[in-house]
């Protein structure tokens, strides 16, 4: 769908990388390695997003560091969006506001990091029906069309294990 409207591979991988954790920074380098393209070809399309305002960047020692601009007044449309085409949106609505009582819900993973690498990895704290998740996760599955890991936890076992998780850097979907 979003490949359809933006002709760009390499604008839409960037779209993705900062759009579905808007925290996420990136330098040029990072990104060209990471989406396995040309330095020049990540150069051209992050200085037009960033002409346009959609991203902003900053120095960081030697080295320039790129975001999103939250500031834009299109930033919540073009979240919006992403979500819708990563069918992150659709998995919150779909699994958490069923399943009990869910306390937190987290993208960690290569989807927090705004990696679109079709596994999205999900962490949950709650009491939750782990079968009714099971049969949720397999229809949200199959609606977006990407695979979805999922790990259930207690209370007192997130608190223990929420550095080994990497919450900090994670994208918050239910609760704080």
């Amino acid at each position: 769908m979003l490949e359809s409207l933006i002709t760009s591979r390499t604008r839409v991988k960037i779209l993705l990388k900062f759009f579905i954790n808007p925290e996420t920074r990136s330098y040029l380098r990072s990104l060209a390695d990471e989406f396995g393209e040309s330095t020049n070809a990540v150069r051209v399309e992050l200085n037009r997003l960033e002409n346009a305002g959609i991203l902003k960047s900053g120095p960081n020692g030697r080295t320039k560091l790129y975001g999103a601009n939250k500031k834009h007044p299109l930033f919540p449309d073009i979240t919006s969006l992403v979500k819708k085409y990563t069918g992150i949106d659709q998995l919150i609505d779909m699994v958490l506001s069923k399943l009990g009582n869910v306390e937190h819900a987290f993208v960690v993973g290569d989807y927090a990091r705004g990696v679109d690498s079709g596994i999205i990895d999900v962490v949950i704290v709650g009491d939750i029906d782990r079968g009714y998740l099971e049969h949720l996760v397999g229809m949200a599955e199959e609606m977006i069309h990407r695979k979805i890991r999922s790990l259930v936890l207690k209370e007192e076992e997130f608190a223990r294990l929420s550095d080994t998780l990497n919450v900090k850097d994670a994208v918050v979907v239910w609760g704080t």
